[in-house]
Formats: C-alpha cells, structure tokens, sequence
C-alpha cells in the first residue's frame, strides 16, 4: 500500500501522519505496527489519520494508533503537530482550531508569525484525577497522581528529577 505520509514529532512523541482526506489507510491498526517499525518500516511511535470531522461542533479529526497496532484516545504532542500541518499545507487559515479525538473535541491555539506556524498550543481541558488501583497497584499515593488528560498519565512532582525512579 502506497500512501504519502508526513514524519514529525512533538516533544520527542515521533508519529507518521497521512491526510486521510486524501489517501485512506483500510487497515490503519496493521499499517501502524508495519510502518513504526525502527529497523523495517518507516520508524515511529505510531501513526496518525487526519480527516475532516464527522460533527459539525469540530473542524477537523485525529485517530491515532500506536506502533502496536492499538487505538489511542488522544496524544497532545501529535494534535499540536496536526495544527501546523493543517495550517502550514493551507488546509486551513484558522488559528484556532476545533480537532475531534476519541477523547473528546479539543481546541488548537496556533502561534503564527509571517504564515509560519512557531508554536501550537492545545487545550486538553481539566485534568480527571484516575485511581491508581486501575493502572499499577505496587505503587503507592506518595510516589506520585495518576490523571487522564484524554489518556491516562502518571504524575511525579520532585525538586531532582534524578532521583525518579529510585
């Protein structure tokens, strides 16, 4: 299967994105194992569908799967780099936009100077505090908070990172 993709990371979050508007991936699970392979694909945490939204209240929409094939409900770092992707491939002239996630509709603020997207910033909403029985139970309340900001996230606060995981 030939599809054009675009390769970008936020924050070290590196996914293979395709405009599904344009190329449909029928398998996009077994794509996303296939392509995120380090030594035999294309190498990436995952793969990224970008398509038009199917409601009217979002401009856009993500489906994000891992390079294990699994469907993630959302990842931060890959809706800010589909906010420049949208705006930098003149998809869009918004700077604020409305992106559908299975977590939800969130909002893309992008920062743009002289029709360059510098920098994009996403409300997430509020975080959800998780119960940690749910996630890893060896690990006790003092090391640290488990929230969902549209997916599950463990939170350690510290004065030296160094220390983490000790």
């Amino acid at each position: 299967m030939k599809v054009p993709f675009t390769k970008m990371h936020g924050c070290g979050n590196d996914y293979i994105y395709v405009n599904a508007m344009l190329h449909e991936v029928s398998n996009p699970s077994e794509a996303a194992i296939a392509w995120s392979d380090r030594h035999k694909g294309i190498g990436s945490d995952g793969l990224v569908l970008i398509d038009k939204s199917p409601v009217p209240e979002a401009d856009f929409s993500m489906r994000i799967f891992n390079a294990d094939g699994s469907e993630a409900m959302m990842c931060g770092n890959a809706s800010r780099c589909i906010g420049q992707y949208l705006y930098e491939r003149a998809l869009t002239t918004q700077t604020n936009i409305k992106l559908l996630t299975n977590s939800g509709i969130k909002t893309l603020h992008l920062h743009v100077s002289d029709g360059v997207v510098e920098s994009v910033t996403v409300d997430m909403g509020e975080p959800q505090l998780e119960n940690a029985e749910l996630f890893l139970p060896s690990l006790g309340p003092d090391k640290g908070v488990f929230l969902s900001m549209g997916n599950p996230h463990y939170v350690i606060f510290t004065d030296n990172v160094d220390q983490v995981g000790d």
